[in-house]
């Protein structure tokens, strides 16, 4: 029978990395988390469309203390972090046969150990 060895030492609890945060238990933030996801929904994931939504749902968020209260410019929410329209990929080199990483010559590559 293995023996169980249960050690009389503290146990140090750490807090949550940063972008970890608790769950909306009581439905604080439910009506602006559902507000921002049908704008996504709607805007096909185009998030730039849903700022404002966004920015509202983690006021709420912070205001109720589910996450730590910070500056939302640090947050990408400035005026200078804005997009105005994202563009869309038209994928024509993919369409000429274009492959990535096709052009890089492998025949004449060393790794760091093969000097």
């Amino acid at each position: 029978m293995a023996s169980m060895n249960f050690s009389s030492a503290k146990q140090f609890v750490r807090p949550p990395q940063r972008g970890i945060f608790p769950l909306d238990h009581f439905a604080e933030c439910k009506p602006e988390k559902e507000i921002y996801l049908s704008c996504l929904k709607e805007s096909q994931a185009q998030h730039n469309k849903c700022r404002e939504f966004s920015k509202k749902y983690l006021e709420c968020r912070m205001n109720n203390e589910l996450m730590a209260k910070e500056d939302l410019n640090d947050m990408g929410y400035s005026e200078d972090a804005r997009v105005v329209e994202a563009k869309e990929y038209d994928k024509s080199k993919e369409k000429e046969g274009y492959v990535a990483g096709k052009h890089i010559d492998t025949s004449t590559m060393k790794y760091w150990w093969q000097k």
